[in-house]
């Protein structure tokens, strides 16, 4: 779990060669394969042994980049107006670790204006409806997020048990709460959990839009605890979730997320401005269906 600063990268030139938005089985790489491992404190080695080196999987196909990569200079385009510079990040990565990312201009972390993380209510599950004096619901196909988070430390891989998830992302339309005009007095799709002993969170949220100029992604920050994320503690680590390009098309295709499809076919995973220089740890794996709803599972070491 590195700590230590550096001066911000630039951003990689894109080079990739895979085809626009396709998301091949090998490049899940390690988010696809650390949910196998179910033992607390599985030393590094032993992930050496079992996947081929950390360092292999982060390089396969189109995640080159994906362990060593740093914050962008940009920020997500959202609904309202012009958005603020995502900022630069001084956080150093270490190898196998997920990358660190811009938090882009709707943090709701008080990075940025609003600040929903010293509200009473923050820490649930649920994060379809607001909370507190909001009372607004977010509409679209049923999405559980999963995430487990783990501490790589030379050469120990650890469950961090107790450690903090704080995620967010846009609606259905491509709006975030808190910030874009019609969704400003809400707070919804937002929320804090605690990982428990096997290092898993877990949000009941709504499919997010493809909205112009992003890749579809969940953004979330990790901190050593609860208490740390309510109370403006130091974050671990500031990243984003990217979602499949087969089940993005098969929920777009779906009322009310008519807008997202345009979107969608105009970006892809190697022009994101996240996700182009590499994304093979931030791939989620994704199961379900419209029907049933969909379940989003990202391993997350930092």
């Amino acid at each position: 779990m590195s700590r230590r600063t550096r001066t911000p990268a630039a951003v990689p030139a894109h080079h990739h060669v895979c085809t626009h938005g396709e998301v091949e089985a090998h490049d899940l790489g390690l988010s696809h394969d650390l949910p196998r491992i179910v033992e607390r404190n599985l030393g590094r080695r032993g992930l050496l042994a079992l996947f081929g080196g950390v360092g292999a999987v982060a390089v396969v196909g189109c995640g080159s980049e994906a362990s060593t990569s740093t914050s962008s200079n940009g920020a997500a385009s959202g609904g309202a107006g012009t958005p603020p510079d995502g900022g630069g990040s001084t956080t150093e990565v270490a190898e196998g670790e997920i990358p660190e990312e811009t938090a882009g201009p709707y943090p709701g972390d008080g990075s940025n204006g609003p600040d929903v993380l010293s509200e009473s209510g923050v820490v649930r599950s649920d994060i379809t409806s607001s909370f507190g004096s909001a009372s607004g619901t977010a509409e679209g196909v049923p999405l559980t997020i999963r995430m487990r988070v783990h501490d790589l430390t030379g050469d120990d891989a650890t469950i961090l048990s107790g450690a903090a998830v704080y995620a967010w992302h846009a609606d259905r339309e491509g709006r975030y709460s808190m910030y874009d005009d019609e969704v400003a007095e809400e707070n919804y799709l937002r929320g804090v959990q605690v990982a428990d002993a096997q290092g898993w969170v877990e949000f009941t949220s709504i499919f997010p839009s493809c909205y112009a100029g992003r890749w579809p992604h969940v953004h979330f920050e990790v901190y050593e605890s609860a208490e740390a994320a309510t109370s403006g503690g130091d974050k671990l680590r500031t990243s984003q979730l990217a979602l499949p390009q087969d089940v993005c098309e098969t929920v777009y295709a779906t009322e009310g997320y008519e807008s997202s499809v345009q979107n969608l076919a105009s970006v892809s995973l190697s022009s994101d401005m996240v996700f182009g220089d590499g994304y093979s740890l931030q791939m989620a794996k994704v199961t379900g269906s419209v029907e049933d709803g969909y379940t989003a599972t990202l391993n997350v070491p930092v």
